[in-house]
């Protein structure tokens, strides 16, 4: 394997510092990696080999100055087709939006910026980053999705075509993409990324979140861009975990539920099975009307214009939003503060819930899959990640999905690296 396809964040940063690299050598090694895949995975909606040539000389400028070097100098990063780039257009999958070019990048594109990241490109999402499946193809199958909205940036990094890449999630679309697609991937706390200048389909529910190659690099990225900075915990002594069964448990696969009581059982003491208290069962619906609601008022100025462009699942969200009762509406949000009150007695019995990260491996290219076990911790707002541990009946890779409380980050983090150490090199009685 080429070094820098296997390398680290952190140790492409230090290779810059000692020399050893440039961040031109960086991004020409990414360059060849979308010329020679992508046009089969389609993972891009907008890339300039130019752009991204220029961003790395200017890097490797300033580091040979003497200026100092940020967290991110010299890695590329592919930004889902909703966060607005300055200059680069931000089109939401759409061909509505063709063309259309923002004057201002998002809050996070000027994190990434000051951290010293090279903007890889736009990645594909579904339209309007909602159900209907756009262009991209599953690395691992091209005959299967790669899931959806952040289709693009899940599959560009399981590719092996970038080594970080955004993407948000108001339902599923972290975290369900990087199951199908076989890489890790972090749905922090709600809002603790910043959210200004991305496409806002609920100001509730919307997360960005990140794609990488592993959890360290995930811990890297998230520390660099997040409104709280997330440092790096200790390990965790006599750590506990609890298995779940979520709402909807029957709609998993029978090789994942295989998948998870072989976990289960590799995990020994450290695991005890849990149950959801009754009122999770409704949660789905709750995170639905919630979007739904939110999404009418949001795309309020595609229906106006454009509503028989609109896709049909688009179209009929909205439709049901607008015929929801305010009641309705403040029931849910009041709903989901009981599921958060709910989860602190079962946090305070483990460290963090594990359960699948979706039904199965990833379904053909007419869909992009089903999200029901990842809405709950969107609208709870807690931080989930998604580590690519089992393999389904089709060779296809399937997540593990890892839940600690709200505002535990880094706890989270910690734990996947403990798991993943563990499954490693289980220790000796």
């Amino acid at each position: 394997m080429h070094p820098i396809k296997s390398a680290s964040i952190s140790d492409l940063i230090t290779k810059q510092i000692t020399g050893e690299l440039s961040a031109q050598e960086i991004a020409d090694f990414f360059i060849a990696e979308v010329e020679a895949q992508d046009k089969h995975i389609q993972a891009f909606s907008w890339f300039s080999t130019e752009n991204v040539r220029y961003q790395a000389k200017l890097l490797d400028e300033q580091r040979l100055n003497g200026e100092p070097i940020g967290p991110l100098h010299g890695i590329p990063v592919g930004l889902k087709d909703i966060i607005n780039t300055a200059s680069i257009p931000t089109e939401n999958g759409s061909h509505i939006d063709a063309g259309r070019v923002p004057t201002d990048d998002a809050e996070v594109v000027r994190k990434l910026r000051t951290a010293g990241a090279i903007i890889f490109g736009k990645t594909r999402t579904t339209p309007f980053a909602f159900l209907t499946p756009c262009e991209t193809r599953n690395p691992n199958n091209l005959k299967r999705t790669p899931g959806g909205s952040s289709s693009g940036s899940a599959a560009a990094v399981a590719a092996g075509m970038l080594p970080l890449a955004l993407g948000t999630q108001t339902g599923g679309s972290i975290i369900r993409p990087a199951s199908f697609c076989g890489v890790h991937a972090i749905k922090p706390s709600f809002d603790l990324i910043p959210r200004e200048g991305v496409l806002l389909q609920s100001w509730t529910l919307d997360t960005i979140g990140i794609f990488a190659r592993s959890t360290n690099d995930l811990s890297w990225c998230l520390s660099a861009i997040s409104n709280t900075k997330v440092e790096q915990q200790a390990s965790i002594r006599q750590l506990r975990l609890g298995v779940i069964e979520p709402p909807h448990y029957d709609r998993a696969s029978r090789t994942m539920k295989i998948a998870m009581k072989q976990l289960a059982t590799e995990l020994g003491d450290q695991a005890i099975r849990l149950d959801l208290p009754e009122l999770f069962q409704s949660a789905p619906r709750a995170r639905e009307i919630i979007n739904f609601a939110e999404m009418a008022i949001c795309y309020e100025r595609y229906i106006a214009k454009h509503e028989s462009e609109l896709p049909i699942e688009v179209r009929s969200a909205i439709a049901q939003g607008e015929k929801l009762k305010a009641l309705e509406y403040l029931m849910a949000l009041s709903h989901r503060d009981l599921l958060n009150s709910a989860l602190s007695p079962l946090f305070e019995q483990v460290d963090a819930l594990l359960m699948p990260a979706a039904i199965g491996e990833a379904p053909g290219l007419d869909t992009t899959g089903d999200a029901i076990f990842n809405g709950i911790w969107t609208l709870c707002g807690t931080p989930v990640i998604n580590l690519p541990m089992f393999q389904g009946d089709s060779g296809l890779p399937m997540g593990l999905q890892i839940i600690c409380p709200r505002g535990e980050d880094a706890k989270l983090l910690q734990v996947a690296r403990q798991i993943e150490q563990w499954i490693k090199t289980p220790p000796t009685a």
